[in-house]
């Protein structure tokens, strides 16, 4: 593997808590925009060191699961059960010790940075900018790898995407990206993730939600739109689309469903395994999906995340997790996301209370 910059290591705090100390004391000077970028990857934190891979891929292996991680160039060796197509990063392939078989739809790739844009026909220069410009494969550790890329030639987004299998086999990635000028036209980052997945017995995904027009209430939806580019999204609670322009090519970002769901992770279920995607309220992630993402039996269980009010040269950034188990039940995979909701979503710690003065 060749040296990555000049780098030393330092030992990071786990997400969950790091949140919960800076939520716990406030921000000295202006107050840090909501979506600033956790400052982890090697983009924003100048201590991380890493190697950048000899090879276009990465297998890691923790727990039962085997991930291998792809930059966006060809990969037609190593572990690949299928040849990798050019264009297409991130999980590349997805095992479990009870599933052997690949998750995801060859060539294809999982949790596949896919889509940036601004809400305007400008994404027509190129709808998937990501495929385009190369991305660097960097090994942070024997279970973490980042997938680093530069500017981008036309909205010039620089971004790094940190892979992290934690020691039970949850994928934990953390995205950061920083805006070098001011190409976004209406204000606001729009980006885009999606997941193919190979020929699951149903399509459909579930989440924690309601319908739109109500005002209360949370329920098991089960949503599988008609067709492509129909009903394909689904915002957070009080969660707003950005203004999107008439005409916009990519119909899976801009046609709202008639839910929204209530708790942030949603999971759909494929050859007896269950494959749940675990996000924090705080990022405000929209759910997104198409019955056909990749062919006719192959649907795309995507997400999709805004960020308003960016300025130049600001790290913006998110942290999700993924889960890929046995599926026995929905509440049996309720339990088994309720851990990583808490530790994405941890509370925040009590305010003491003044002791009274004694007159």
């Amino acid at each position: 593997m060749k040296r990555g910059r000049k780098f030393a290591t330092r030992r990071l705090a786990p997400f969950s808590v790091l949140a919960l100390v800076l939520a716990a004391w406030p921000a000295a000077g202006p107050a840090a925009h909501r979506l600033a970028a956790p400052g982890v990857t090697s983009l924003t934190n100048p201590k991380v060191e890493f190697q950048v891979a000899d090879q276009h891929h990465v297998v890691l292996k923790n727990g039962d699961i085997t991930a291998i991680i792809v930059d966006n160039a060809a990969v037609n060796d190593g572990q690949l059960q299928a040849a990798h197509r050019a264009g297409y990063n991130g999980l590349a392939q997805l095992g479990h010790r009870r599933r052997k078989q690949n998750l995801f739809r060859a060539p294809y790739a999982g949790i596949n940075f896919e889509h940036i844009h601004d809400g305007t026909l400008a994404v027509a220069r190129e709808k998937f900018e990501p495929r385009v410009v190369p991305m660097q494969l960097r090994v942070i550790d024997s279970s973490t790898v980042e997938l680093y890329q530069r500017p981008t030639v036309n909205w010039k987004l620089e971004s790094c995407g940190r892979y992290r299998l934690l020691p039970d086999g949850t994928i934990e990635y953390t995205f950061e990206c920083i805006p070098r000028a001011r190409t976004f036209h209406q204000g606001f980052i729009g980006l885009f993730w999606a997941s193919y997945i190979d020929g699951p017995e149903d399509k459909a995904i579930h989440f924690r939600g309601r319908r739109s027009a109500a005002r209360s209430g949370t329920k098991w939806v089960k949503s599988l739109p008609p067709a492509h580019g129909t009903n394909s999204t689904h915002p957070p609670v009080g969660g707003r689309l950005p203004t999107i322009v008439k005409d916009f090519p990519l119909t899976l970002v801009n046609h709202p469903s008639e839910y929204v769901h209530a708790e942030p992770w949603f999971f759909g279920v494929s050859h007896g395994m269950a494959f749940a995607q675990i996000f924090r309220a705080r990022d405000g992630i929209w759910i997104a999906q198409s019955p056909t993402g990749a062919g006719a039996t192959n649907p795309a269980w995507d997400f999709q995340w805004f960020v308003p009010g960016y300025k130049v040269d600001e790290a913006y950034g998110f942290v999700m997790r993924a889960i890929y188990i046995p599926y026995k039940s929905r509440r049996q995979v309720a339990r088994a996301v309720r851990p990583h909701l808490d530790a994405l979503n941890p509370s925040p710690a009590p305010r003491r209370r003044r002791a009274p003065r004694s007159r």
